[in-house]
């Protein structure tokens, strides 16, 4: 154990109640700290040396359990994405894309992929579905003691990722006793789904030499459709792709939506279009209401299995062991498959409203019979339906001890995170092509219900599924890694010892992602399969001093190097300090540099093919048509791989002060600044279209090929790059107080506020109150204990921003205002005679409805990754202990 010879005077962190709320309490100091006290030191995270200081040089926000039971939440996934320095939200698990089944937070709004995550200060493996980014899923709430958000850079102690921030999850350790948890939670606005049920069951033993804790928890929530919620009315969803044609250009091709027409005679019934009427005056085409099938909250469950252990088989050495077991579990339902943008049938062919003799036929149209593209709707083959299970597996052991005054870690590790997505109700591109060309697919009667007799209808029932296939897709990562350090005291100075650490650590990461043999060839409609699969070793090694200059004055000094067995190399310095010129205040400021290495995934993905909703503005500049009107519609693409990547480099400074002026009042005010170069975008086909348009640079081996005669596009190439600059800043703000009535009880009440004051990218205008970008997030909380009770109230704000963003000779204008979004939580918890708790709760006490019409929601007119839809979340808990 380290010793210090003159203990710095601290500014204590602690945790007040609620969701990422912060307070501050003071050490207590005998008189006589001049002479050499034994005070035990304690790891925090941003730094790998232990000390008795918590208020360090780094801004940590810390959630500790009793905050945790108070927030409500029954996973780590919401209590993460309800903290106000997840600044611009964060992807939940969703229906309809390839990461359904996972979530993420995404500090600073810098993406999840630059969120570092990390479980007792070790590194989650990427989840296997984005190859890019870690899961918070898998991770078991009832297992957690505390979480501790770094509100700064870190790859100078962690490595690659933590650009945007650290998330340390601090699991339990010394529980002595045994405890079970049951829950239910009912959500209120939509009228059917999203109802939850959650339990835990917790033992551990401890005694002077051994800690033993053993856990098993689990969580579900239903599955939410669409059509049950209030905004969501008939017809809002549309969709061209119901049954509707188009005339070809010269090239062959589909000129888009612009030029869409509806087949007149296949929207006269309403088997599977929109509720209301097939026919849409609005666009004239005859759509289909996706909205009527899809359930956006896709359903999810967690099953998590946990052990953690100590030994100490001499008063110097233990062994430490932890050991992971989750399977975590999706259901998703997507709208039916869609044939391929502006597949092409012939003159001749029966589906041909051009084709005299189709009974589709359409005299309106006039000329010669001749071949058009259709855009339909395969309702006949049922919904997209996606189940995805996701099992993890992760095992540690280690050793500490301490040899001749120097404390000694290592140890071993190794996880496996694979996921089985299955998926049902796709369409076989080429057999529908075939089937809608020859006419046994008729787009006036998709069911087939002009077949009578049982032999016809069983056949009809063959040609549907001989155009049905069900996709897989089967994805893995594994990590191993082996790790050492030394902490120890280089020499002592008038103000305390230099402390130092040094270590290096081995980690070997395996990828795989590998979709169906269809999929991968670009022939399933309503899917695009991308296999990538590969290796990486990484060598690390890195060094942290930390030098008290005066009693009040210390600098932290640390530097990592990685080397990457595919890419390359980094080192990342960063120099911290801290300087206490008044008891109880703490300045504090550091600078340093970060990286986050490209993932495995983009740099061995297959090629796959994309149907892209884009609005092409090339087009409609070549067409005359205003910028305002111009349609939008899906063009095809094709994703590549970039094995030329390079890792993203960023330079971080902050700085701030703590200060408790009295016994009741403490608060923390910080300033960050972020600055990304080289950074890693995906160039998707509406970026290139916007730059060709506005002549900036394409990146090489991206782009897109247009019809000569009508400017059309013909096919484009996208991926990522090492594209431009990302800078962000702005300033965290924590006030905390703490109230003691007597036998009216004790008030403890936080507020916690993070303002951008900057968002841009490649040197651009500021983005902050741009569609999905607030410039605020706030949380005010009150807990008040009195007697057996004890009542919190928390107040949650997302700030204001604006739909229409234009910007015209450098001056910006924002029209369409969204307003903000407060929501008001309540709980009491009963504390029994009986060694028990009764909780009661609602989330969204008042049912605020979510910010519906934001532009950034990419069509589903709720932006899930800020607001959730669930209206008012009233729960009851109850937890006993022996």
């Amino acid at each position: 154990m380290f010793t210090n010879n003159k203990l710095s005077k601290a500014v204590r962190l602690a945790v007040a109640f609620g969701a990422a709320s912060v307070a501050f309490t003071s050490v207590a100091q005998e008189a006589a700290e001049e002479e050499a006290t034994d005070v035990e030191r304690i790891e925090v995270t941003g730094s790998r040396i232990k000390r008795t200081d918590l208020e360090g040089s780094l801004p940590i926000t810390t959630i500790d359990r009793a905050a945790i039971d108070m927030s409500g939440q029954l996973s780590v996934t919401d209590l993460l994405r309800n903290t106000t320095f997840n600044s611009f939200g964060s992807a939940r698990t969703t229906s309809g894309n390839s990461a359904q089944g996972t979530s993420q937070i995404n500090l600073r709004g810098l993406g999840a992929n630059r969120t570092l995550i990390l479980i007792d200060g070790k590194r989650v493996p990427k989840s296997p579905l984005t190859g890019s980014s870690q899961d918070l899923n898998q991770l078991p709430l009832a297992a957690v003691e505390r979480i501790e958000v770094l509100q700064d850079g870190a790859s100078a102690v962690y490595g690659s990722d933590a650009i945007g921030g650290v998330v340390n999850i601090i699991t339990r350790k010394d529980y002595d006793g045994a405890e079970i948890k049951l829950g239910s939670s009912r959500v209120s606005l939509p009228s059917d789904g999203g109802d939850r049920e959650e339990g835990s069951f917790l033992i551990g033993s401890a005694n002077d030499k051994t800690n033993l804790m053993a856990g098993f928890s689990w969580n579900n929530r239903d599955i939410i459709f669409e059509r049950a919620f209030p905004w969501n009315a008939p017809n809002r969803g549309i969709s061209p792709y119901g049954n509707n044609w188009a005339p070809l250009t010269s090239a062959g091709r589909a000129p888009g939506s612009t030029q869409a027409r509806a087949l007149t005679k296949a929207c006269d019934f309403e088997l599977f279009y929109t509720t209301q009427s097939p026919w849409v005056p609005a666009n004239q085409l005859c759509s289909y209401d996706f909205l009527k099938t899809n359930a956006n909250d896709s359903s999810t469950g967690n099953q998590s299995l946990f052990v953690r252990g100590t030994h100490e088989f001499t008063d110097n050495w233990k062994v430490y062991g932890n050991a992971n077991v989750a399977k975590t579990k999706s259901f998703g339902r997507y709208a039916a498959s869609l044939n391929d943008p502006g597949s092409i049938i012939s003159a001749t062919s029966p589906n041909n409203p051009t084709n005299p003799n189709s009974p589709l036929y359409d005299a309106a149209i006039g000329g010669a019979a001749r071949s058009v593209a259709v855009f339909h709707r395969f309702a006949a083959l049922g919904t997209r339906d996606t189940s995805v299970d996701n099992y993890a597996n992760d095992a540690m052991v280690g050793l500490e001890g301490n040899v001749n005054d120097i404390d000694i870690d290592v140890g071993v590790r190794k996880a496996k995170t694979k996921a089985y997505n299955i998926g049902t109700g796709y369409l076989l591109r080429s057999a529908a092509n075939i089937a809608m060309e020859s006419g046994a697919y008729m787009l006036n009667d998709p069911f087939g219900e002009r077949f009578t007799t049982a032999e016809d209808q069983a056949a009809y029932r063959a040609l549907l599924n001989s155009m049905n296939v069900t996709i897989s897709r089967v994805s893995q990562f594994d990590q191993e890694e082996a790790f050492a350090s030394a902490a120890f005291d280089v020499m002592e100075l008038d103000a305390g010892a230099i402390q130092a650490v040094v270590g290096a650590e081995y980690r070997k990461e395996q990828y795989n992602d590998k979709y169906d043999s269809l999929s991968e060839a670009g022939v399933v409609g309503g899917s695009a399969g991308s296999s990538a699969g590969g290796g990486r070793n990484v060598k690390a090694a890195y060094a942290e001093a930390l030098v008290p200059v005066t009693e009040q004055f210390e600098l932290n000094f640390a530097a990592r190097y990685e080397k990457y067995s595919d890419y390359g190399n980094d080192l990342a310095p960063k120099v911290s300090a801290r300087y206490e010129p008044l008891e109880g205040l703490v300045l504090r400021a550091s600078v340093g540099k970060g990286f986050n290495a490209p993932s495995l995934d983009i740099l061995t993905q297959q090629p796959s093919s994309r149907n892209d909703t884009v609005q092409d503005f090339v087009l409609c500049d070549f067409n005359n048509t205003p910028v305002t009107s111009c349609p939008s519609g899906q063009i095809r693409s094709t994703d590549i791989a970039n094995p030329a990547l390079k890792s993203e480099q960023s330079d971080q400074r902050s700085f701030g002060i703590a200060y408790q002026p009295t016994d009741w009042l403490n608060f923390a005010v910080d300033y960050y600044n972020i600055e990304i170069e080289d950074s890693i975008r995906y160039i998707g086909l509406q970026t290139l279209i916007n730059r060709d348009r506005a002549g900036d640079p394409i990146p090489a081996g991206l782009g897109y090929v247009r019809d000569p005669v009508n400017n059309a596009i013909i096919e484009a190439t996208t991926g990522s790059a090492n594209d431009g600059t990302q800078e962000t800043s702005g300033i965290d703000l924590n006030i905390a107080t703490n109230f003691d009535f007597g036998d009216f009880g004790k008030l403890k009440s936080t507020f916690q506020a993070s303002h951008v004051l900057d968002f841009s990218l490649d040197s651009g205008r500021n983005l902050v109150k741009d569609p999905g970008r607030p410039q605020q997030r706030m949380a005010l909380s009150h807990a008040w204990s009195i007697s057996d009770f004890d009542v919190s109230f928390t107040t949650n704000l997302i700030g204001d921003q604006f739909n229409n963003v234009t910007t015209a000779n450098n001056v910006t204008t924002r029209s369409g205002h969204i307003a903000s979004w407060t929501t008001h939580d309540l709980q009491v918890v009963y504390h029994t005679g009986w060694n028990a708790d009764i909780t009661v709760g609602a989330q969204n006490l008042f049912e605020k409805f979510p910010q519906i019409g934001v532009s950034s929601a990419a069509g589903r007119n709720l932006d899930y990754t800020l607001y959730d839809a669930y209206g008012r979340i009233s729960y009851v808990r109850y937890t006993q202990r022996f």
